[in-house]
């Protein structure tokens, strides 16, 4: 995305979308406050990779914004995957913690899958426990019940505030992975009528004939520049999700960037720029996830 925004795209605002998303759930907070229930967010960083540790720290400053409480578990690099399991089986009995996550990626001494089968559904803030992906699946329509994928359904609300239209629409998502690929089209399928999602990843042959008959795309894959203007239908929309480290060979500084290369907005009728744009409504949406589950009790 060029300096300065000079394309003719809208820009699909992230920080501006979490804002209005945020002060409905301060609302709501109080709200829950009133009733007594006194109910926390908890995460639990494992090892210090400064990428994770930030969104941590941003995901408690969300919390303070909207006055809900939280609460910090760090552990070293070299935990143990019992030491994780713990602080698990610790939160999954507090009453008071109504949602927390596990951040990732965890080292390489303990096994994901295990560590995210081993969080309480109900208290599951990524939406990524099994269970809930399986409901995810049954689910063809109406109100979510259960925690659904912070970034996917972050894409789906950001492209609503936009006024992107949803139903029928033709979205290639460009990236497979656990957190945003996959489950990005069971979620977009439940717009009604839903839209037909293709999923792509790095090594689809002819990646730019699926996304030139796009609607909408959405790359989350993290390859710099991956999505150029020539592969973009003019007039579609197209988000940002994959991010990456880059040097700066003048400054030597690693700095972060998108997937979507210069030129798209002068292409697209709607760009979300990373950073700026998935990042702070991930955020915004787990927050979402956590607010729900305690609306539930």
């Amino acid at each position: 995305m060029r300096a300065g925004w000079s394309g003719s795209a809208q820009k699909l605002d992230g920080i501006q979308c979490a804002k209005e998303i945020k002060a409905d759930l301060a609302a709501r907070v109080e709200k829950l406050k009133a009733a007594g229930k006194n109910c926390y967010l908890a995460t639990i960083l494992v090892g210090d990779d400064p990428a994770s540790a930030t969104y941590v720290k941003h995901k408690h400053e969300d919390c303070v914004e909207i006055g809900l409480a939280s609460r910090r578990v760090d552990l070293p690099q070299d935990a143990s995957q019992d030491a994780v399991l713990a602080e698990i089986a610790a939160l999954n009995e507090d009453p008071n913690c109504v949602g927390f996550i596990v951040q990732l990626p965890l080292p390489e001494q303990i096994d994901t899958a295990r560590i995210i089968a081993a969080i309480d559904p109900e208290k599951d803030a990524d939406g990524l426990h099994p269970m809930n992906l399986g409901k995810l699946v049954a689910s063809l329509s109406g109100p979510l019940d259960f925690p659904a994928p912070c970034t996917p359904r972050a894409c789906l609300e950001l492209l609503k505030w936009g006024g992107v239209p949803l139903e029928g629409a033709n979205i290639c998502m460009v990236g497979n992975g656990m957190t945003v690929g996959r489950s990005f089209g069971l979620l977009a399928s439940r717009v009604q009528p839903g839209a037909t999602v293709t999923t792509c990843h790095i090594g689809t042959r002819n990646l730019a004939e699926h996304t030139r008959v796009a609607d909408i795309v959405i790359s989350a894959v993290g390859v710099p520049g991956l999505i150029t203007a020539d592969m973009i239908k003019p007039g579609a929309a197209v988000l940002d999700v994959g991010i990456s480290r880059v040097q700066n060979p003048q400054t030597g500084k690693f700095q972060l960037t998108g997937d979507v290369a210069d030129g798209v907005d002068e292409v697209a009728a709607w760009l979300s720029p990373n950073p700026g744009g998935i990042g702070p409504m991930t955020r915004a949406l787990l927050i979402v996830n956590v607010v729900e589950a305690a609306e539930r009790l």
